[in-house]
């Protein structure tokens, strides 16, 4: 039966989050009903509450969730009610890249995840007096109290885990890792850059003292944030506000380059000096988004010696895999996200958004249990 929740809506684009009552409609066959624990705020709804994503709006956004489940599909067979679950992603299962065990390439990955708004079947879980919201994000749209979600979105977590703390896995801290795990596979000795100190930058540190690789070099412009990437494992650190990154990664490596980099901070000038400091047979993997169509040049000739630039969605993760393993390094302190995160409830989701903006909160996690 049709639920009655609290849900944070975008209006349009640029119009913030307001809290507003809203109807979820029946479940499909593969769908389950969620109780919204906490939610983590990242930079990818904040560009679509802005307008810079073609997402339909009004809208429901959010795909950091995580809660207890209320209610299963009838084909439902991965959890049950009562099961804590961590939300991400959604994904066909079919496509070869699924099959493949790389489902965030999905060949329905954008439309049912970031700018869809609604089902495969062309219908939205979510509406309001009875006129469809735009919802299905990420397969959950989980700035609500409670969210129809895919069984693709959902991985179940231990009876105890700490939701509120756990949350973000499901996105920003999965894509950092991920980045250093299922792409470059730092080799032992491998020297890293991680550009942008933010939460993906962060985890992607963090990621990186749990390989064999014995440096790994961020760089940000907030000298509070690269104190806190020293803190987690980065052996250097780079302001770019007063130091030109590309002659710094050369006196570093002693003009050799960096094995491998995460580049999250979608600045088309900093994707450059990053490519251009690459190690033979070096990595680039691009994280951060910049907008449709920024183009950054390339010297073909310098990229013969085995460099490459690769582009990285979610982390290149599976998430059933994945999650569970980031569950348990959480929990053995070893991937210490507390670091990162604070908490706001509900109704501070817009003064969340602000501070996430301003630079003041790295990882704003939301309470809504």
């Amino acid at each position: 039966m049709s639920t009655t929740t609290m849900a944070a809506v975008v209006e349009s684009a640029g119009s913030g989050f307001a809290l507003s009552e809203v109807t979820l409609d029946d479940l499909r066959p593969d769908e389950v009903r969620v109780r919204v624990i906490a939610a983590g705020i990242c930079h990818t709804d904040l560009g679509v509450a802005g307008g810079h994503l073609p997402f339909p709006l009004p809208g429901v956004l959010g795909h950091e969730g995580a809660g207890i489940v209320e209610e299963v599909g009838a084909a439902v067979t991965k959890v049950a009610a009562g099961d804590r679950v961590l939300l991400s992603y959604t994904s066909c299962g079919h496509c070869a890249r699924c099959r493949e065990g790389h489902p965030a390439y999905c060949d329905t990955w954008l439309p049912s995840n970031l700018i869809g708004g609604e089902r495969a079947d062309g219908t939205s879980p979510i509406s309001r007096d009875g006129v469809p919201l735009g919802g299905h994000f990420f397969g959950q749209s989980s700035f609500a109290h409670h969210a129809v979600v895919d069984e693709r979105s959902v991985v179940k977590a231990p009876a105890d885990a700490p939701l509120d703390l756990l949350a973000p896995l499901g996105c920003g801290v999965m894509t950092g890792a991920g980045a250093v795990w299922n792409v470059l596979a730092p080799r032992p000795g491998a020297t890293l850059l991680v550009t942008g100190a933010g939460a993906v930058g962060l985890s992607a540190v963090m990621a990186t003292r749990l390989t064999p690789a014995t440096r790994v070099i961020a760089v940000d412009r907030v000298p509070k944030r690269l104190e806190l990437a020293a803190e987690l494992g980065a052996t250097d650190t780079i302001d770019t506000t007063c130091t030109d990154l590309g002659e710094a990664l050369a006196k570093l490596t002693s003009g050799r380059g960096v094995d491998g980099v995460v580049e999250t901070t979608g600045n088309a000038d900093v994707l450059s000096v990053a490519i251009s400091s690459l190690a033979t047979r070096g990595t680039a993997v691009i994280v951060g988004a910049p907008a449709f169509g920024t183009q950054v040049p390339v010297d073909v000739n310098f990229m013969l010696p085995g460099r490459r630039v690769v582009g990285l969605t979610m982390g290149d993760a599976e998430t059933q895999s994945l999650i569970p393993v980031l569950v348990d390094l959480v929990a053995a302190g070893r991937l210490p996200i507390d670091r990162l995160i604070t908490h706001y409830e509900f109704g501070e989701i817009q003064q969340a958004v602000d501070d996430a903006l301003a630079g003041v909160t790295i990882k704003p996690v939301l309470r809504l249990g």
